[in-house]
């Protein structure tokens, strides 16, 4: 179970990129500037970029640091306000209402009281993340927001301007203090510039060589040495082709467990091919890097290794 022991923000960038490393989270410190940033000025964080490259793992490590709950809002296309904020149990009230006529309870504007409380009231992501008490706020996960249409952006824009909402038979509901603030989006589309203004910005990009090779030994560190500096080569190489969806950390971080469960030390043709569908999720990728693509990015991963070692 996590601790959920409040926990304070860092106090410098240095104890923010230290707070992400001691989680496995391995950043740049220019992550890490924004981050504390973020923190400090209680702004929201707006991190883009590819899908796989670690945005929705930022909020958790967040948390987990910080000793806060992690409130996540997964976004989807149609998504509304009672799916995103809170709806009645409809339910449970029709029976209290039926209890109450039973018992011979004629006061209508008690009986709607009764029903229309707190104790009826089912909060979704949004209410939920408003209800932090002080020095204890949540993370507040608004995951993949490109993926919802713009009548909710707009909604979410007057959320993150008040951190209030209003449930009409019970009033305006404030945030004791503002939950800390993580969107994320792939860029499937872009995102109002108002939205954006009112957060700090992130573009999240995939790992260089020598940051990804850490990210694997700190996620998979019983996978051979030699594998893993293999991995992250062939990786970086295939991200240099024009695929219809590159590889992320992600899948970088599963290829290296797939290949270290089948007790691999070094990359093979045979074994690149057999676990390709690990790394790559469309068929016309696959069949590019089966066509000879493939034979030819190891190659010249094999060939710089040797080169180095000597």
């Amino acid at each position: 179970m996590a601790d959920l022991t409040p926990r304070g923000v860092p106090q410098s960038i240095d104890e923010t990129l230290e707070m992400l490393r001691t989680a496995d989270y391995v950043a740049d410190r220019a992550l890490a500037t924004v981050l504390f940033l973020s923190l400090r000025m209680k702004r929201p964080l707006f991190l883009e970029g590819e899908a796989g490259v670690g945005k929705t793992e930022i909020a958790k490590v967040l948390a987990a640091s910080l000793g806060r709950r992690l409130i996540r809002l997964q976004c989807y296309e149609g998504l509304d306000v009672s799916s995103a904020v809170y709806e009645w149990n409809y339910a449970a009230q029709m029976i209290e209402i039926r209890m109450d006529e039973a018992a011979g309870q004629t006061d209508r504007d008690l009986i709607e009281r009764n029903v229309f409380s707190d104790k009826y009231l089912i909060r979704r992501p949004v209410l939920d993340a408003l209800s932090g008490t002080k020095g204890a706020a949540p993370v507040f996960l608004i995951d993949e927001l490109d993926r919802t249409d713009e009548a909710f952006e707009a909604f979410l824009l007057e959320i993150l301007s008040d951190f209030q909402v209003t449930v009409p038979e019970l009033g305006t509901i404030r945030a004791e203090e503002p939950p800390i603030v993580i969107i994320t989006t792939n860029r499937t589309r872009e995102i109002h510039d108002a939205l954006k203004r009112r957060c700090l910005y992130h573009w999240v990009d995939y790992p260089n060589a020598e940051r990804e090779l850490e990210i694997v030994r700190r996620k998979v560190p019983q996978a051979n040495r030699r594998l893993s500096e293999e991995v992250v080569r062939f990786i970086q190489k295939l991200r240099e082709i024009d695929l219809f969806k590159a590889p992320g950390v992600a899948e970088t971080i599963d290829w290296a467990g797939a290949l270290n469960e089948l007790d691999k030390v070094a990359l093979d043709p045979e074994t690149v091919s057999d676990t390709i569908g690990v790394l790559l999720k469309y068929q016309d990728d696959i069949a590019r890097i089966e066509q000879g693509e493939g034979r030819r990015i190891l190659k010249e991963v094999k060939a710089e290794l040797s080169a180095a070692a000597e």
